[in-house]
C-alpha cells in the first residue's frame, strides 16, 4: 500500500463526543497490563471520534475511532482505541503498520457539511450515526493528547497534536446494539465537541514496553 511515513499531517473537521464507560467493560477492550484510569463511579472517560480529512491532508479519509478509556503507562495517561475504521485502504494499511491500530474498512455518508450529519456503516451494518443540530463556537484552541497501541507483542506510544476552532454542539448521537462497539458505548454523551478547520499531526510511535508471554 502507498501511505506516506509518519507523522501524518491532517486537515477537515471532526466530532469529538465524551462518555463515562463502565470500569467492567473498558477492561475486555484493553490489555490486562495497563492500568485503567478511573474517574467516578467505577467508570472511566471514553469516547466517539469521527472525522473527515480533506485537502492538504497526506491522505484524505474519513476516520472513526471508539476510545475505550483512559489508561496509564509509565507516568503517562492517554486513551486506548479499541475500535476504528476508515474509508481508505492506504489510511489502513499505514494505521496497522505504523501505529499498530486495528483499523478496519468502513463506509461514511456525510450530509449538509461541517455541523450536520455522518453515518458510518460496514458491509450495511450501521456502526453508529451522528446528527448535530446546534453549536456554541468557541475560540480557535491548540491541544495535544497521547494515546497507545499494541503492534503485535510491542506496546506503543505516540502524540497527536492539533489546532481547531472548536464548538459545543447539540447533537444526537446513536450507537446500534449490534455495533462492534454497542455494548462499550451506551451512556449519552456527556459532552458533544465540534472542531472546524482541523489541523492536525499524528506523530512516529514510541515503543513502552513488550506484552507478557501467555497473554492474549
Amino acid at each position: 500500500m502507498a501511505y506516506p511515513q509518519a507523522p501524518w499531517a491532517l486537515k477537515g473537521y471532526a466530532f469529538l463526543t465524551l462518555h463515562l464507560i463502565d470500569l467492567a467493560k473498558a477492561s475486555s477492550f484493553i490489555p490486562a497490563e495497563l492500568a485503567i484510569v478511573p474517574s467516578i463511579y467505577g467508570k472511566t472517560l471514553g469516547g466517539i471520534y469521527l472525522s473527515q480529512y480533506t485537502h492538504g491532508s497526506d491522505l484524505i479519509y474519513s476516520e472513526l475511532i471508539v476510545v475505550a478509556g483512559l489508561i496509564r503507562r509509565n507516568g503517562v495517561v492517554g486513551s486506548w482505541i479499541s475500535h476504528i475504521y476508515v474509508d481508505n485502504p492506504d489510511a489502513m494499511a499505514g494505521g496497522r503498520d505504523l501505529w499498530g491500530l486495528p483499523k478496519q474498512m468502513a463506509e461514511f455518508h456525510w450530509e449538509s457539511g461541517e455541523m450536520g450529519q455522518v453515518t458510518v456503516r460496514q458491509e450495511g451494518q450501521i456502526l453508529c450515526s451522528l446528527r448535530s443540530s446546534g453549536r456554541l463556537s468557541l475560540v480557535r484552541q491548540r491541544f495535544s493528547f497521547p494515546s497507545f497501541s499494541l503492534h503485535d507483542r510491542t506496546f506503543l506510544q505516540f502524540s497527536s497534536t492539533a489546532q481547531a476552532n472548536l464548538a459545543i454542539l447539540r447533537a444526537k448521537l446513536d450507537v446500534p446494539d449490534t455495533s462492534p462497539f454497542g455494548a462499550l458505548i451506551r451512556s449519552t454523551p456527556l459532552l458533544v465537541m465540534g472542531a472546524d478547520s482541523l489541523d492536525l499531526r499524528v506523530d512516529t510511535p514510541i515503543v513502552i514496553g513488550s506484552r507478557v508471554v501467555g497473554t492474549v
